[in-house]
């Protein structure tokens, strides 16, 4: 790799503004100053500093985001913050995306990622990956509502969605349901409720395929998934 794509990946400027610190003999490789920026580099093998700071090279991140509310699942928007605007520069400069998307108004676990592969494998329909919600619900949940689910629900625009496993945790008008599906269409929790009668109120995603929310992420924070994670999301692809 080109030192100066290197340095440029990792967030320390544009070409020409690599091109200026390598000038003014802030890079060493392997304890050697240089200012050639067309020099090639393996950053697994070979160390690369700044200002005396070890380059780390990563080509892909993994970010868990709980989403908060009024917020938008995008890379950009004219009107509305993204998720995005909520990254530090840092992890904006990897020209991230949301895996999927949460309605404006649902919160909970996003999962954030350059990783195109990645991202297509864990939203592709054929490999089934579940998602549970949290809800609640106006109207009361009962348990013919569990038998419907399980069969999959006929949505206003004549789809029948895949079987749901829909458990009631607070029986009610107000009830409090959690609900495990392994799509993702368009306000499709809130659709699937409107299909037997009863409207979504409050909506919260716990977990996709086999990451839960970390509950010590407050609405809006987000951090890095660690290699475990990693490694459990790519096994589930």
């Amino acid at each position: 790799m080109r030192l100066d794509k290197l340095l440029s990946n990792m967030g320390f400027g544009s070409r020409k503004e690599v091109k200026a610190l390598l000038k003014g003999q802030a890079v060493k490789v392997d304890g050697v100053v240089t200012k050639d920026v067309a020099k090639h580099v393996d950053p697994e093998k070979q160390e690369v500093m700044v200002y005396g700071e070890r380059v780390h090279y990563q080509e892909f991140i993994y970010l868990m985001m709980n989403k908060p509310p009024g917020v938008i699942s995008a890379t950009e928007d004219m009107y509305d913050q993204t998720v995005i605007d909520l990254l530090d520069p840092f992890h904006q400069h990897f020209k991230p995306f949301p895996v999927g998307r949460l309605d404006k108004d649902t919160e909970g676990f996003l999962l954030i990622t350059n990783d195109g592969q990645l991202s297509h494998n864990l939203l592709s329909p054929k490999k089934h990956v579940p998602k549970v919600y949290y809800a609640q619900i106006e109207g009361e949940v009962v348990e013919a509502d569990i038998e419907a689910f399980a069969q999959g629900v006929t949505l206003e625009d004549g789809y029948h969605t895949k079987p749901g496993k829909l458990k009631i945790l607070k029986a009610g008008e107000q009830s409090e349901i959690e609900l495990e599906i392994s799509e993702g269409k368009f306000h499709q929790v809130k659709r699937m409720f409107e299909s037997v009668g009863k409207t979504v109120t409050y909506l919260k995603r716990l977990s996709m395929g086999p990451l839960e929310l970390d509950e010590n992420l407050e609405l809006g924070e987000y951090r890095e998934l660690t290699t475990e994670e990693v490694e459990k999301l790519k096994q589930k692809e």
